[in-house]
């Protein structure tokens, strides 16, 4: 691919410059800043000198595409780092130096580092007896795991902003109104949470992401040898989506540019959709100001003229007044908008129109994307089955959910509780027949019903042979049928009859040996896959930590119950690299933009939902009051709350217009999943677009 002169300015830039890119998604920033990893390897610059730094790992695929090129110069290891994975291996490498001013009472001991997973289990021994027993949180209803999940955000959104994490509650506070006292009593019961468990966590050196970061950025970073040894290691900074990091991260580079040698800064005009997760803006433009060029790249190479004009029509629709009337430009060729009164005629609409494309236009499916603002179990469920019958390949990604949440992981989880008696967890027969269902392949509802029924003894919690079965019964569920779950009732037999093993080790014998061959469940199902994958090394960590903490605890059977009770899920990297298949996605809106891939078309669904306009609820916390550039005292209104929620809604809309190519479909149906009439801000701005464009 050849760059043009912007771009090539940006990959040959000097050795010993730093350059500020920004310009809009699908422009080429990251591809000119790819070509500059290969510029500085081609120039002699030693693998090891160079860091490459994103906001998380999966923004990192093309460098890691370049690095895997067999056409590349051989050299050392590139290192490519997010902030967490930088701040846990400078912690881990220099603990002994700062572990004691950061107030950790044992700096002579080795940390322990908590993954999302790891800290919720630690809040639920720690917090779980306290909130039960000084009802905290009594007005809130959410999972429990959910609440432990937003004390750790709040801890994440202080450290990124310098605030003491015993402040959060007075800074929360600050921004109510002072009638909302209920309000009050929530963040006062966050705050008792946070300080308790950072006070446990310094007695016992544990180190969560907000830890890592501080000890990294507020203590490690201004040491001499600390500094000394990451400036000297890293000469060259390769720096993208700059604007979806953290005021920490944006601190951290403002010192460091200037002591590297060279830098490519690569900045996303009208992005920052990971606000809720911390990402500033403002704090990552000010890095402009440290670099010696700015250059600003503004023609796409992804977007059709087409396309191009519809980014338009919607900017002027969610950001009035426009300053002159626009004309079509050919806006109305690159939307469909299909007009459905009942939900399931809209899934239908999109299965025909996928179907149509993929099997008699020939289009690769994996250049479709289905996007919602939520992509809810049925939804998922009703679209996937309609496109497998037609013979489309499909799958789906959807980050930070409970690992029960997933079909898959609950047909692991009772099928590792059938396999140990001894644990005392006997699954009730509901969850034995979806397991059955999800490992047994064709076995459908009403046959894994009644092979439940004939086999399964909730009382002991056993499994029973189907081979005395006879007769009707047989006949119903089939012989075939019958001798697969035999194979796998055998196989539950003698693993126990050998002898247990750990749990994660349970799980990867399993789905080798039995559920992944064919005529099983997650035979040739890579989603089943992914899951079984992530459930594995879930465990394995999970078996790693608390062994080293709590020697005493049956880590397998402890693993089980708190998945049970709705463990949210880490990140996965490989659920990232699976989204680049040959196969339709199907993905909640922002969990596609942080892929940063372009497709050539897409289809928004449930566009008249509120929810592509409103932010996640999260009772005790908030991203725009726990930011750098809040005014601590200034209360937080109405009309912030729907400033907010409109600004959300455009840099969303423009964020997935400029990542496609040829036409956007639009999925409306008056009537939701839920049966409510739907008028959300979305489909207004698709209407008034709609009527300009009727006018022309």
């Amino acid at each position: 691919m050849r760059l043009t002169k912007l771009q090539q300015s940006v990959a040959q830039a000097d050795l010993d410059t730093t350059v500020f890119v920004s310009g809009m998604a699908g422009v080429g920033k990251t591809t000119a800043a790819v070509r500059r990893l290969r510029y500085l390897i081609e120039q002699g610059v030693p693998a090891g000198s160079i860091l490459i730094l994103v906001p998380q790992k999966a923004l990192a695929y093309p460098y890691q595409a370049e690095l895997r090129d067999p056409k590349r110069k051989a050299g050392g290891q590139v290192a490519i780092h997010t902030i967490g994975s930088l701040a846990l291996h400078m912690a881990d490498l220099f603990w002994p130096l700062a572990a004691e001013a950061a107030g950790y009472s044992r700096p002579d001991q080795r940390p322990t580092f908590l993954s999302l997973e790891l800290v919720q289990y630690s809040m639920a021994k720690l917090l779980g007896p306290v909130i039960d027993a000084k009802d905290y949180f009594n007005s809130v209803r959410i999972d429990r795991y959910r609440l432990y999940s937003q004390i750790a955000d709040n801890l994440n959104k202080a450290t990124f902003i310098s605030l003491p994490h015993t402040e959060i509650a007075e800074r929360l506070k600050s921004a109510l109104p002072g009638s909302d006292v209920t309000q009050r009593y929530i963040y006062d019961d966050a705050q008792a949470c946070v300080n308790l468990f950072r006070d446990f966590s310094h007695q016992h050196n544990l180190l969560d992401f907000a830890a890592q970061v501080e000890l990294f950025v507020e203590y490690l970073w201004t040491l001499d040898a600390p500094r000394r040894y990451l400036v000297n290691r890293f000469r060259h900074l390769i720096i993208d989506n700059v604007e979806e990091d953290n005021p920490a991260t944006h601190y951290l580079l403002d010192n460091w540019l200037a002591l590297c040698q060279s830098a490519v800064v690569v900045y996303d005009d009208d992005a920052g959709y990971r606000r809720f997760l911390g990402a500033e803006q403002t704090t990552a433009l000010r890095l402009k100001d440290r670099c010696q060029q700015h250059i600003e790249i503004d023609k796409s190479y992804v977007m059709s003229d087409e396309v191009r004009a519809f980014g338009q029509q919607m900017t002027a629709a969610l950001r009035p007044p426009p300053p002159k009337r626009l004309k079509d430009g050919g806006a109305r060729q690159a939307i469909i908008f299909q007009d459905n009164r009942y939900y399931p005629q809209m899934l239908n609409w999109a299965a025909e129109n996928i179907t149509s494309m993929v099997l008699d236009g020939g289009v690769p499916p994996g250049e479709i994307v289905v996007l919602a603002p939520l992509l809810s179990d049925a939804l998922r469920f009703a679209l996937m089955n309609r496109l497998e019958a037609a013979g489309v390949p499909v799958r789906s990604h959807r980050p930070s959910r409970a690992l029960r949440e997933e079909p898959a992981a609950r047909a692991l989880l009772t099928l590792a509780r059938l396999a140990h008696p001894a644990w005392e967890l006997k699954p009730d027969s509901y969850d034995v027949t979806y397991a059955l269902m999800a490992a047994i392949a064709d076995l459908d509802l009403t046959r894994a019903r009644l092979l439940t029924e004939i086999v399964y003894r909730p009382r002991s919690g056993k499994l029973f042979s189907f081979e005395p079965v006879r007769g009707d019964a047989q006949a119903r569920i089939t012989y075939d049928l019958g001798m697969r779950y035999e194979t796998l009732y055998r196989w539950l037999e003698t693993y126990q009859q050998e002898g247990t093993l750990e749990l994660d080790f349970f799980f990867s014998r399993l789905f080798g040996e039995v559920l992944s061959q064919p005529r099983y469940g997650f035979h040739n199902q890579y989603d089943a896959a992914a899951v079984a994958a992530n459930l594995i090394e879930s465990a394995r960590n999970f078996r790693w930590t608390v062994a080293a903490i709590a020697p005493e605890v049956e880590v397998g059977r402890e693993y089980l119950l708190m998945v049970d009770q709705g463990l949210i899920a880490d990140q996965y990297i490989r659920d990232w690299e699976l989204d680049r298949g040959d196969a339709v996605l199907l993905a909640p809106a922002y969990t596609y933009l942080m892929s940063n891939r372009p497709v050539d078309y897409q289809f928004w669904l449930n566009i008249g939902s509120p929810g592509w306009a409103q932010r996640l609820y999260q009772p005790l916390t908030h991203p725009y009051v726990l930011s750098v550039n809040w005014e601590e005292g200034r209360v937080w209104t109405d009309d912030d709350e729907v400033s907010a929620n409109q600004d959300m809604l455009y840099r969303l809309a423009l964020g997935l217009i400029r990542r496609c190519r040829q036409r956007v479909y639009l999925g409306f149906s008056q009537f939701g999943e839920q049966g409510y009439e739907q008028r959300g801000p979305l489909l207004e701005a698709i209407q008034r677009i709609l009527k300009q464009l009727k006018q022309d």
